[in-house]
């Protein structure tokens, strides 16, 4: 199902999109979660750690992947929106091509580097070997990654939020089963759960590749050109700034995870679990304003700018009703929430990734207000503020993480983290409410 979004009532549309692509995100990050708990329950706190440590590392890839995803999803999005359905189709194809070329060039030079960024973050010897081998079977499915994600985000960008989801429950469940099958009945420890986000990333690709062929074919028969390089143009002006916004926040992480491993395994592993925990949060936000960037594309597209603003209204309501649950689990009962990746006997654990979880939780409706207008701004194609907003949270967590630590110990790490989402919250809502946003709008119109 293909949906135009610049008809009908905003909140609907909004709503009837929105829901499918939160419930897909949270699939998504469930196996995340699944490899630290399974490891954590089947193979204990060192396997838990080497996880944690490779995840920052795989978060580069992941950025790299959705930012291509979202610059070409915006185009996609404004020629849908302006009925241009010959260059849509262009846009599709000349998408899939530079992205699985992209994914090659980073699996080759991920094998490559590979071990010399684990050494650069101070990876512990005991961690090394299962960190090295998690890292290196994940680079080598990357091609999966990207056109699994690329061929799920043209499914959103062309308004139909149901279809991803339905790839992302297969995906995540069978990830979920085989990392259990793997871990507890073979001896592949850490490899079989990477193994088993390789197979499960692998069969979701092929399948969502089937399935996006026949959907195009039955929105127009028209001839389009298989490749255009200035439409690749308009893909690149989107996706650059998204790249490297995505992109410095995950090496922002990759030296906020280097500053953490110098505090030895226990603070590595419970950084690991409340990690993914705040990642599952954070991720999930992230879809409100990528949600927003495809609603607001397409109305870019068709003229209608009004309807914008009371998108924007709705969603602030959506992310409401998430971050405050969110805030109740991780403030309150942040204990239970830590068991669940852990056993109750390492103590250490749980009560570091306590005081990290209730450092962060009570500044998730901050962070969501900045995602829902970052998702404007992408969207109407006002990139320069867009990455000034990103680029002051990174920047300031990074500088504070080791300007604090001196003081508080990791605790001062834990700091940064609200401190960048607040200056980056208000910078974003400078931008937006000055109407800023909207001067370029012309220009970026496709046509």
């Amino acid at each position: 199902m293909v949906k135009d979004m610049t008809q009908g009532n905003p909140a609907k549309i909004l709503i009837k999109f929105t829901i499918p692509l939160l419930i897909s995100v949270c699939f998504q990050q469930l196996y995340n979660i699944a490899d630290s708990i399974i490891a954590g329950k089947f193979l204990g706190g060192e396997a838990l750690a080497s996880i944690g440590i490779s995840y920052t590392i795989t978060m580069i890839y992941m950025a790299i992947a959705n930012g291509s995803n979202i610059g070409c999803c915006v185009v996609i999005s404004q020629f849908f929106g302006n009925k241009n359905f010959a260059k849509m189709k262009t846009c599709i194809s000349t998408s899939l091509i530079s992205l699985m070329s992209l994914s090659f060039a980073l699996s080759i030079l991920g094998l490559l580097f590979s071990p010399s960024i684990l050494k650069l973050l101070n990876t512990p010897q005991n961690l090394y070997i299962d960190s090295s081998s998690y890292l290196n079977i994940y680079t080598l499915g990357l091609s999966f990654l990207f056109l699994y994600n690329i061929c799920n985000g043209i499914f959103t960008a062309l308004g139909d939020s149901k279809t991803p989801l339905f790839f992302l429950i297969f995906s995540s469940v069978f990830n979920v089963i085989l990392d259990y099958i793997l871990v507890k009945y073979t001896t592949l420890g850490v490899s079989g759960v990477a193994w088993a986000t390789f197979i499960a990333q692998g069969i979701a690709s092929a399948l969502s590749l089937t399935c996006l062929i026949i959907r195009i074919r039955k929105i127009t028969h028209i001839k389009a050109e298989l490749f255009s390089f200035d439409i690749l143009k308009k893909i690149l002006f989107v996706a650059i700034p998204s790249i490297l916004q995505q992109s410095f926040v995950s090496v922002g992480n990759i030296f906020i995870q280097g500053l953490v491993n110098t505090f030895g395994d226990v603070i590595v592993a419970g950084f690991s679990a409340a990690g993914k925990l705040n990642t599952f949060t954070i991720t999930t936000l992230t879809a409100l304003g990528n949600s927003m960037s495809s609603y607001t594309a397409q109305n870019v597209g068709a003229g209608k700018i009004e309807r914008i603003k009371k998108g924007v209204k709705y969603l602030y309501f959506i992310s409401f009703i998430i971050t405050i649950p969110l805030f109740i689990l991780f403030f309150f009962f942040p204990e239970l929430m830590m068991k669940i990746f852990v056993n109750g006997e390492d103590v250490e654990i749980i009560k570091s990734g306590i005081e990290f979880l209730k450092t962060v939780s009570p500044f998730y409706l901050f962070i969501s207000i900045k995602l829902i207008i970052d998702g404007v701004l992408r969207g109407s194609g006002i990139m320069k503020m867009f990455m000034i907003s990103t680029f002051s949270d990174l920047l300031l967590r990074v500088v504070l993480c080791y300007t604090l630590t001196p003081f508080f110990n990791e605790t001062g790490i834990w700091y940064s983290w609200p401190a960048g989402w607040l200056l980056a919250t208000l910078i974003s809502c400078i931008f937006y409410f000055t109407g800023i946003w909207k001067k370029n709008i012309n220009n970026l119109t496709a046509k």
